[in-house]
């Protein structure tokens, strides 16, 4: 389903801080990255996606949700080009050591760079806790042997791999078709060929959810995050409840700051789902402290 874009603004109002009556809140999915970076992401929503309402720096981002009640966020970057990988780890090292104790920073890579192991093991020698991936911007084969190099270093290392592979969003601003490298059966031999690599896959894989609903039914190594994936606002509907889904597998994730609403959105819409449940407390911030060893 290509995108009829930009899409609207939402101008809903925001809460001033998560509600003092929600358990932890563990936010796995808030994209960081150098200023300059950020203003090409920006200018590529303008055109393709969707007015970004929190244009701010990274370290911004950080303490802004943490000032609104969050207790930790999992910070994501991916590099788009080859040749840059080893400078946003070291943005993402610099980022964290501000932050001691209250981020946890994913390291990235161009998938088929050359020393792409080397570059993963420096990373997580200097503190950086996992991998994050882009299909749609990085255009990988999930089941190459410049893939298999990465699932490798992560599995040996024992770090958890958040890689956007769900078909959804499809766009013309990007340079590949997500809908021919992104199939949950790509995804499921990943799954079979490396059973201690652990994965997280945002959007809760949307568009394939019945599909993702069963690959975490069959797979322990496998996590879905939420971000903008509950909130009612991208075309289409999610037919899966997440009550139907196995919420030990499941993790809150806002995509801040790249959102068109409020911040604090998609967090009440998760609590007033479950709640003051037990899985309210999973998906808020137990399952995300187990994945990243939080």
């Amino acid at each position: 389903m290509m995108l009829k874009t930009p899409l609207p603004a939402m101008n809903d109002p925001e809460g001033s801080r998560v509600p003092e009556s929600f358990p932890e809140v563990v936010d796995a999915h808030v994209h960081v990255f150098p200023d300059y970076i950020f203003k090409a992401v920006w200018k590529w929503f303008d055109e393709y996606g969707w007015p970004v309402r929190y244009r701010i720096s990274s370290e911004e981002i950080v303490r802004f949700l943490l000032e609104r009640g969050v207790v930790h966020v999992v910070a994501l970057q991916y590099a788009h080009k080859k040749g840059i990988s080893v400078d946003l780890n070291h943005f993402m090292v610099d980022l964290c050591r501000k932050f001691p104790g209250k981020i946890t920073g994913m390291a990235t890579v161009f998938p088929g760079e050359e020393d792409a192991d080397k570059i993963l093991q420096k990373a997580f020698d200097d503190g950086l806790s996992g991998v994050k991936l882009h299909s749609h911007v990085q255009c990988f084969d999930m089941n190459s042997r410049e893939m298999d190099i990465i699932y490798e270093s992560c599995s040996s290392s024992h770090k958890p791999l958040v890689m956007h592979v769900g078909r959804e969003p499809k766009s013309p601003g990007y340079a590949c078709d997500p809908y021919q490298i992104c199939k949950a059966e790509k995804l499921e031999s990943v799954l079979k060929n490396f059973p201690e690599l652990k994965v997280c896959v945002p959007h809760l894989g949307a568009d394939e959810f019945f599909a993702y609903k069963c690959l975490i039914e069959k797979y322990d190594n496998l996590w879905l995050d939420t971000a903008m994936a509950i909130t009612d606002y991208l075309p289409g509907q999610n037919p899966i409840s997440l009550h139907d889904m196995r919420t030990d597998r499941i993790l809150y994730g806002s995509d801040f700051p790249n959102i068109p609403y409020a911040w604090d959105r998609e967090v009440k819409e998760l609590g007033a789902f479950f709640q003051e449940s037990e899985k309210l407390k999973q998906i808020l911030g137990r399952n995300a402290k187990e994945l990243f060893s939080i």
